[in-house]
């Protein structure tokens, strides 16, 4: 098949769990000898850096990347991107589209009106997050709306936003959940030299320092703990400026607190690997990449009880009551207090995700959907209205 993807920021890159899902998707579909196009946006990378060596890229492990201009400004970016990106994909031969997230889904009724297979995958309820204002809350409402009415296949990351679309939009969505692979342990060198941590010397939060992954609660609950641990915070922005004033003012008074910006390659590696606990005190999740990762790095996960966070961890990590730092508090102190819990959750948490969360298997069912032709929904959906016509003018008889 030609495979279109559009949504994400960039790849290659780390900039946020979309991005990673889209690369981990395309290059699979390559290797089975798929034609997969991505459209890249142009743009900053979340570590403030322009992505020019990016811009440059055309092909990459066999993925064609069409990169695709838009405004600078970050209301309109994302939007003028999609919009772009869809118009072009329109009039390749392309055998499905694929949009990944609410934004891009805005632009589905154009794909339809081209008469274009399309699949749309839903990676969060995008309109709830801290970060948007009215316009664009309402936005990606409007984006759900026209994935739940013109996709020819929806898919969510969890059972939460499954029922979401059902009870909102009486739509079926299927349910296929992010991967993770076996990852290979590091020993803590380059993060040693950069910024003093030894292993088991740190507690470690990695996501997009936005307000609904939570970093608030966690950097008040860890300043009431008296520990020699460290809180290591990793992670770039997404239109969030302001609340990164706000939680780098909520440490400066804690020397303990460091904030280590964007990290990927050996450094990230080696964060994931020698870290005591990782901590996702999150409000609103799709099914974090992250959380996946730092369990299959075998870390004792420590998450906000949200049915997206504690359905992937289950009972292989902790959870806590979303938004009280008490609680939170409460579960990083007895953590410090007694590494027997920690060590045992490490040892089971690397088995138990790998297993439960297969890239392979996920491929072969995003395909499956991608394959299932629309003409047939189309065809049995005239058979009935024919059947009901029939009766109507049966009764009519009588």
């Amino acid at each position: 098949m030609k495979i279109a993807m559009i949504g994400h920021k960039r790849i290659p890159s780390r900039e946020g769990g979309i991005e990673i899902v889209v690369e981990e998707l395309a290059e699979r579909m390559v290797a089975k000898g798929h034609e997969v196009y991505c459209y890249n946006r142009k743009g900053h990378h979340v570590s403030g850096d322009k992505d020019n060596d990016l811009e440059e890229v055309k092909l990459y492990k066999g993925i064609h990347i069409i990169t695709t201009p838009t405004f600078e400004k970050k209301s309109l970016n994302a939007f003028v991107y999609s919009v772009l990106a869809t118009m072009h994909a329109v009039f390749q031969k392309y055998d499905v589209i694929h949009f990944h997230a609410s934004g891009s889904c805005a632009m589905l009724p154009i794909a339809k009106l081209f008469g274009k297979h399309t699949v749309a995958t839903i990676h969060g309820l995008d309109s709830q997050r801290a970060k948007w204002g009215g316009f664009a809350s309402k936005y990606l409402q409007f984006g759900e709306k026209m994935a739940a009415k013109y996709a020819d296949e929806l898919i969510v990351l969890s059972e939460g936003n499954r029922k979401y679309f059902k009870d909102m939009y009486d739509r079926n969505a299927t349910l296929v959940p992010n991967g993770i692979d076996p990852q290979e342990i590091k020993e803590a060198k380059l993060i040693l030299e950069r910024y003093g941590l030894e292993r088991k010397s740190y507690i470690l939060f990695l996501a997009r320092i936005v307000p609904e992954k939570g970093l608030h609660y966690l950097i008040e609950a860890f300043k009431d703990i008296e520990t020699d641990k460290k809180l290591c915070i990793v992670g770039g922005t997404s239109h969030s400026d302001e609340y990164v004033e706000q939680v780098v003012k909520m440490a400066e008074d804690d020397p303990r607190i460091m904030f280590l910006g964007f990290q990927q390659g050996e450094a990230l590696q080696e964060l994931f690997s020698n870290a005591y606990l990782y901590v996702l005190p999150s409000d609103v999740e799709g099914m974090p990449i992250s959380l996946l990762e730092a369990m299959s790095y075998g870390n004792c996960c420590v998450v906000s009880d949200i049915v997206e966070n504690a359905s992937v961890v289950e009972d292989k990590g902790v959870t806590f009551k979303k938004g009280s730092v008490e609680s939170l508090r409460n579960e990083l102190k007895n953590l410090i207090e007694d590494e027997r819990i920690v060590h045992m959750l490490k040892k089971e948490a690397r088995p138990f995700i790998t297993a439960k969360y297969n890239w392979d298997e996920i491929v072969d069912k995003t395909l499956q959907l991608y394959e299932a032709k629309p003409e047939t929904r189309k065809s049995a959906k005239v058979k009935k209205t024919q059947v009901v016509m029939a009766e109507g003018t049966e009764q009519e008889r009588v």
